[in-house]
């Protein structure tokens, strides 16, 4: 990816050196966070077979990842915003590794878990930061390729962990799944470190509003919220019984108690005037949604693939990245469509189409076989590779530089909703529509048809994403491309 025009001299692409070297800093960032939140799913198996403990227990390795990303990516989008964006994404590279570097030697699985959320830790603050410095690097022309190439490294790292793993676990071990981090993650902190642009010292260092303690409670009940719901979409399997209902009424009381903190805080976690904005709340909403989706294709492909289509783990591994594949060719075209034709137009051209493969994925076309299911994968990644640059890009512009760490940190809490939901609800109507508490034991038509009913449920969410970017207050009110061109 070039974001120097074609006809500059020599002294505009000396220039543009540093600035190419921490974009692929950022983007290595947010592939090594978006990875780990993909890579130990292929592992469980293992996992619960050699620490000897049930699937519900190693799931959370899973859940530990998401809820500590989830549950701390806003208030370190703040801190981002008054400590200096560089000096903290560096400190969450090295966070990420240590906690890598933990989860790979742990003795027993307790630590595994305690040591992924650490890992969630250090990738929250890859996340937010990334994107929030985006803003600082590039021009707001080239604002959407910039996008493109974070939005694409994010998909390709979701997409990449079943594949990928599945071939460290086969070669390595399950402890190499966490281990490969450590080195690309130093990379990146020193990459980080020396292309990124210094953060501002003194008085300009302070332009934010440093978290208080109401800020810091709220990210408490935030993460206990979670981790009821968490709990309550695990246990059972997907199957409500009285536990489960009391933890989805905990997590209820959780919310309620966070809204009403929320609301009395002098500085309050999640601003309300940054959802004031139509566009932006509905591009919030977007992207949990479409997350939700994406994370479907990880929990259902690998039991459909080797369950209902009866193939190895190789082949499986093999068939799932050809979405990481689309998704790197995607980058480039994904951020010039969205600076050429605004962000309202390019959002709805990427719902549709993922809307499209989730019907195909729901339909018969299904018995196929192996390319009634790649052809679908390939169309929704693609499609979700222009959403995610579209939806960032509209969400962050305009944003000012005092607060772009906050609005990047409650992108990647809606994104992150959106993977726990994806986890731990998509998961459930899964096994539910199977027939079975467990689907690694199920018949494969019954893997078929579960498969069918969860890509419907699918594409019904992501026909209200469309409608949410659809809606004329929306995207269009803060996209002058789009506005310009009538979408």
């Amino acid at each position: 990816m070039t974001l120097t025009r074609s006809d500059s001299n020599p002294d505009d692409d000396a220039a543009a050196r540093p600035r190419r070297a921490a974009l692929a800093a950022l983007a290595l960032a947010m592939l090594l966070s978006s990875l780990g939140t993909s890579i130990a799913n292929v592992a469980l198996p293992t996992l619960a077979h050699e620490l000897g403990a049930p699937f519900q227990t190693v799931q959370w390795i899973v859940l530990a990842y998401l809820l500590a990303v989830t549950s701390t990516v806003v208030v370190i989008g703040r801190l981002g915003d008054r400590l200096g964006r560089r000096r903290l994404l560096v400190a969450g590279l090295v966070t990420f590794t240590l906690g890598s570097a933990l989860s790979g030697l742990a003795p027993a699985l307790w630590v595994v878990i305690v040591a992924r959320a650490v890992q969630g830790l250090g990738a929250a603050a890859m996340m937010a930061l990334s994107v929030a410095l985006v803003g600082d690097l590039v021009p707001q022309a080239e604002t959407g390729r910039a996008m493109g190439l974070l939005g694409t490294t994010s998909a390709v790292g979701t997409a990449l962990g079943p594949s990928l793993g599945g071939v460290l676990i086969h070669a390595l071990g399950w402890r190499s799944i966490f281990l490969v981090n450590v080195p690309l993650a130093l990379a990146a902190a020193f990459l980080a470190q020396r292309a990124l642009p210094a953060d501002p010292s003194g008085r300009a260092a302070r332009t934010g509003t440093v978290p208080s303690r109401s800020a810091l409670a709220g990210t408490l009940l935030l993460a206990a919220t979670l981790a009821a719901y968490g709990l309550a979409t695990t246990l059972g399997r997907g199957h409500l019984g009285a536990t489960n209902g009391a933890l989805l009424a905990a997590a209820a009381l959780g919310a309620a108690l966070f809204v009403r903190t929320e609301r009395r805080a002098a500085s309050p976690l999640i601003r309300t005037r940054a959802l004031r904005e139509p566009a932006r709340s509905a591009g919030l909403a977007a992207s949990a949604v479409v997350a939700t989706v994406l994370m479907a294709t990880l929990v259902v492909g690998p039991f459909y693939l080797s369950r209902a289509l009866g193939l190895d783990a190789r082949v499986v591994g093999l068939v799932m990245s050809a979405g990481p594949a689309v998704a790197a060719l995607t980058a480039a075209p994904a951020g010039r469509l969205v600076d050429r034709y605004g962000t309202r137009r390019t959002s709805a051209v990427g719902l549709t189409g993922i809307a499209a493969a989730c019907l195909a994925l729901a339909s018969p076309s299904v018995t196929l076989g192996v390319p009634g299911y790649v052809a679908p994968i390939v169309v929704l990644t693609a499609s979700y590779a222009l959403f995610q640059t579209a939806n960032n890009t509209a969400v962050m512009r305009g944003v000012s530089a005092r607060e772009r760490g906050h609005v990047a940190g409650l992108l990647n809490l809606a994104r992150n909703l959106g993977l726990v939901t994806g986890t731990a609800v998509m998961g459930a109507v899964f096994a539910l529509a199977s027939g079975s508490h467990d689907p690694a034991s199920a018949p494969p038509d019954a893997l078929a048809t579960g498969m069918r009913v969860t890509f419907a449920v699918g594409a019904a969410l992501v026909a209200a994403g469309l409608a949410l970017v659809a809606l004329p207050r929306s995207l269009a009110a803060s996209d002058p491309h789009g506005a310009a061109l009538g979408a």
